[in-house]
């Protein structure tokens, strides 16, 4: 069993950062750790990976550049780095966990979610 618990969203104009984390707990060396987000209306979409060895990590198109993804072992803690913001990077933002096995990107291989956390870019 895993738990997740984001935290760090808020309101920030564009061009400005954030930074979410995930502190995970339970055996979570296993899975592959990562952000997905959603918007209103739209579907979760992948936005960025990471092993617990640091690499390798991928990211969306959407954010490459602007966003980097890392993970402190010693506090089983993976962050969000977000930079550049855009008003479109508006949405919930999910930790999850996603099984060695299989796909880091779809939505319906992730085995844990975290409770999510809203970002709000405006312009």
């Amino acid at each position: 069993q895993v738990q997740l618990v984001d935290s760090g969203g808020g309101l920030v104009q564009a061009g400005g950062s954030l930074r979410l984390s995930c502190a995970a707990s339970g055996r979570t060396f296993s899975y592959l750790m990562g952000w997905f987000r959603q918007a209103p209306g739209k579907e979760r979409e992948f936005v960025a990976t990471i092993s617990w060895s640091g690499s390798p990590t991928y990211f969306a198109d959407s954010v490459k550049g602007r966003f980097t993804i890392s993970r402190d072992r010693t506090k089983n803690t993976v962050y969000l780095q977000m930079n550049y913001l855009k008003p479109e990077d508006t949405a919930a933002y999910y930790c999850a966990a996603t099984p060695l096995s299989r796909n880091y990107c779809y939505s319906d291989d992730v085995a844990y979610w975290g409770q999510g956390t809203q970002v709000t870019v405006s312009s």
